[in-house]
């Protein structure tokens, strides 16, 4: 029995990956807040351009993307689960405070398009953080906010409208929240910015 080696425990490496240190949660709450005075100023741009898709309003949807970097960037800098809920979420939180036009149901949208995100790295077990999970997670996240968005205030919406609103949610989510996160992760890497956490080392 004595002579018997020990194999280290699979689980061991994960724990350390998910074990949140106190840089990552000061970081993680700085990108939150930050993105919640952007969420507060992108509403006001919102509506003040309304009365310019009046048209055909589900085309506004081409500016919904920047509601969901959070969701994404934090977990890309992080790189711990549950990142992006935290992010979206203090930034909504944020937002709300400031006065947005969606008052509180904006703490809803947070929570679900948080989750919404971390799924998209859940997916790849929080082990990959490049284009792949970073484009999921804003898809799923952008599919998310488009179909609250339709539950909530666009109910009666004919089919040809909805589906068109939920496409260009979900391409602009994926441009901007997606590839945007990442080009902006690699961005604060290449500056030293990173330096405490693995997305500042990794060679890309």
């Amino acid at each position: 029995m004595a002579n018997q080696a020990v194999r280290p425990s699979s689980a061991a490496p994960t724990q350390r990956r998910a074990r949140w240190r106190t840089v990552d949660i000061v970081v993680t709450a700085v990108l939150g807040v930050a993105f919640g005075v952007v969420f507060w100023a992108w509403g006001l741009l919102w509506a003040g351009t309304g009365t310019a898709f009046a048209a055909f309003p589900p085309a506004q949807a081409f500016m919904y993307g920047v509601w969901l970097i959070p969701a994404v960037l934090a977990p890309l800098v992080v790189r711990k689960p549950g990142a992006g809920l935290f992010a979206e979420l203090v930034a909504a939180t944020v937002s709300a405070l400031l006065g947005s036009a969606w008052g509180t149901t904006t703490i809803v949208y947070g929570i679900l398009q948080g989750l919404a995100g971390e799924a998209g790295f859940a997916a790849f077990r929080y082990r990959w953080f490049g284009w792949v999970p970073a484009a999921l997670a804003a898809v799923l996240a952008g599919a998310m906010a488009a179909v609250l968005d339709l539950l909530y205030y666009y109910p009666d919406w004919t089919a040809g409208w909805k589906t068109t609103y939920i496409a260009l949610v979900v391409a602009s989510t994926a441009v901007v929240a997606g590839v945007g996160s990442v080009l902006l992760t690699r961005a604060l890497a290449a500056s030293g910015a990173l330096s405490s956490f693995a997305s500042g080392r990794t060679r890309h």
